[in-house]
């Protein structure tokens, strides 16, 4: 092996991109006029603490789990720099103009676009937008040149490869793609849109997280397209505001549920009926959980066909032993005079009048059932009517939280309406987290699988410590992709101390008898991981202080039984990623005793690999023998049996990094 690793000399430290690299920008002014605050550094230190090396995990197994998926905080910075990077944004964020811009979310936003150009990418910005005052691409180009103090430009076209694209990126700083609102093909998650969408782009970064439950064509689509695909800081910081709805250490934990279509909200409640331990009902779908109570209510406020979901709804809770708290009072408006309100106790309100809003009652008893609570989630709107207005409830309950948040209480608030009003009365930068989509947030306690979420790249879920993984985490480093049972890196770690080994295997029983061996025989070199490589390879190797000198990939096994399955292994991400990440004259090893596989792997390394990869020996021929002087057991068995072995060596050239740089 000796010759192989003649190229490589010295170690390259791999730099973690992570949120405390963005001191420069911090300092900077991200925000602007239009009644726009400045960005306190109470909010950054915010920022800070929530992003705080977090790992996400439910508790539960009625809820799908959200992916580890890879984010912008920590994906490497200098893969950043001179690579075009689309950033889907999220106007509603962005557009703010009222005194609310301060917000973590709105801060978060600009700092993904601003972090981005100090990285030195190439920014282009994607989204949709509905405001009457933004309607053109030029006006909203303006309004964000402003507010980012960075150069606009305005595109009047979906596909940047439709455009001089190296001029018109010198022109700008950042630029802006047209409108995509009402656009059918955006909607469907046309392929052939969201390929032209994406043309030119090598790395996506989604930051639109209330967009997040739809499929859309540039949240879903376009993530086929590019190498690597990220969330943003708004959408990383939303989606761990997610995971903490559904953990429940803090308790007790009480959820104020409010709106109505019980139906459609059924599977949540029973998630939350799961989690939680009181649940308050404030808004139309109170009446429904009344009513299967057995409490008195105007037959004109029941929804008859959600009966049977209601009743399932209540008898969860009360196996569960959870308390069911409703409105025991409303204030009521006359059908006749529509300026004549009144309370009624809920069980008594007349014919003639009309629930608006809650009563005092209510509010009491609501009060004191939150005053020992250590967690709340409020969703859903304190509403009665379609056309209620000036509603004192819910303003008193935003002050209710308010004020628990300052006594330690974890509060999360759901909504735009829900927002808006505690916003209003939020006493400083309180811990309140706030959901401005409720949409997304009702799809995930249902259970249902995010689709903006799962098209992310994923990421492996646990921080490494490459110092307590080998005795010299510096030295060279060797990735084996499907080690397997581990006899072929474990015997090339006892012969090489000189180099660091790494397998990675998604079969987490033949890890663990890996792993065994490893200590059995004191193994300081040699370390494997249980792991789906084809998306966690660029999270877990871009972390490693040393270089990587060689990625192997032998006999996959082919599925012939479903051919669009087979060596679903050699995914294009895969590829990138070791094209990436591999050191300057580090090699790519790959071998099968199946041609038709041999040969699919040199197919998509050649086009995936970005011109990055040479192959060392003839084109059109295979290596004869392994060049290791180590067989895997697999190997060994098609040796045994006089069966071939179709063997490749792929390079990283020099001369091929450098013409990708001059053609960026």
């Amino acid at each position: 092996m000796g010759h192989l690793l003649n190229l490589l000399r010295g170690t390259a430290l791999v730099n973690k991109s992570s949120f405390h690299d963005c001191p420069k920008l911090l300092q900077r002014k991200t925000c602007s006029t239009r009644k726009v605050a400045k960005c306190s550094a109470e909010l950054a230190d915010h920022i800070k603490s929530s992003f705080n090396d977090k790992v996400y995990i439910h508790n539960g197994e009625d809820l799908n789990a959200l992916p580890h998926i890879q984010t912008l905080r920590k994906f490497p910075k200098e893969e950043l720099s001179a690579k075009v990077v689309m950033v889907r944004f999220d106007s509603s964020i962005l557009f703010k103009l009222e005194s609310d811009q301060n917000t973590l979310s709105v801060f978060n936003a600009l700092l993904t676009i601003k972090y981005l150009y100090e990285a030195g990418a190439k920014v282009i910005l994607v989204g949709d937008w509905n405001i009457n005052n933004f309607l053109l691409p030029e006006s909203v180009a303006d309004f964000l040149s402003e507010i980012l103090r960075i150069k606009v430009v305005p595109l009047q076209c979906i596909s940047c490869n439709n455009l001089s694209k190296k001029e018109e990126l010198k022109k700008a700083d950042i630029l802006l793609i047209e409108n995509l609102s009402n656009n059918k093909e955006e909607v469907a998650n046309c392929s052939k849109f969201a390929e032209a969408l994406a043309s030119g782009v090598h790395i996506f970064v989604n930051d639109s997280f209330s967009h997040s439950h739809k499929a859309l064509a540039s949240t879903v689509g376009v993530t086929r397209f590019c190498y690597a695909c990220i969330a943003g800081f708004h959408f990383e910081e939303s989606l761990s505001l997610l995971n903490n709805i559904a953990e429940s250490s803090r308790k007790p934990y009480v959820a104020i549920i409010g709106g109505g279509h019980l139906y459609d909200k059924a599977a949540a409640l029973h998630f939350l009926a799961s989690r939680c331990q009181g649940l308050i009902f404030v808004g139309m779908i109170s009446f429904q959980i009344m009513y299967a109570l057995g409490v008195s209510v105007p037959s004109k406020l029941v929804e008859r066909e959600v009966c049977d979901e209601a009743l399932d709804i209540v008898r969860l809770a009360r196996d569960r032993n959870i308390q069911i708290l409703y409105p025991k009072d409303f204030w009521c408006r006359n059908e006749h005079d529509q300026k004549h309100l009144k309370t009624f106790p809920a069980h008594g309100i007349l014919d003639g009048w009309v629930p608006v809003d809650l009563g005092p009652a209510s509010l009491d008893e609501i009060g004191s059932v939150l005053t020992n609570s250590k967690k709340i989630i409020w969703i859903g709107p304190v509403k009665f009517t379609v056309s209620s207005k000036n509603i004192n409830g819910a303003s008193k309950l935003a002050k209710m939280l308010d004020q628990l948040s300052l006594s330690n209480c974890d509060i999360t608030v759901v909504g735009n309406t829900a927002c808006q009003i505690v916003r209003q009365e939020l006493s400083s930068l309180s811990s309140i987290n706030m959901v401005e989509n409720a949409s997304v947030v009702w799809e995930f306690l249902k259970g249902r699988k995010l689709p903006g979420v799962m098209a992310l790249d994923r990421a492996y879920p646990f921080e490494i410590n490459w110092n307590d993984t080998y005795s010299d985490p510096a030295q060279p480093l060797v990735v084996d992709i499907g080690s397997g049972n581990g006899l072929f890196l474990l015997e090339m770690a006892s012969r090489r101390t000189d180099l660091n080994f790494l397998g990675l295997e998604i079969n987490g029983k033949l890890v663990r008898r890996c792993l065994d061996s490893v200590n059995q025989f004191g193994i300081k070199n040699g370390y494997f991981i249980a792991t789906n490589a084809t998306s966690t390879f660029r999270s877990i190797v871009s972390t490693y202080p040393g270089q990587l000198v060689l990625v192997s990939i032998q006999c996959p096994n082919p599925d012939f039984n479903k051919p669009e399955h087979r060596w679903s292994m050699l995914q294009r991400s895969l590829i990138e990623a070791v094209a990436d990440l591999l050191t300057s004259g580090g090699k790519v090893f790959l071998q099968s005793d199946v041609e038709a596989v041999a040969l699919r792997m040199k197919e998509q390394f050649l086009r995936y690999s970005k011109g990055k990869l040479d192959l060392v020996h003839d084109q059109d021929g295979w290596l004869e023998k392994n060049p290791f002087g180590v067989r895997s057991d697999w190997e060994q068995h098609v040796i045994e049996r006089g069966a071939p072995m179709y063997r490749l060596m792929f390079s990283k050239s020099v001369a091929n990094i450098e013409k990708q740089s001059q053609d960026l």
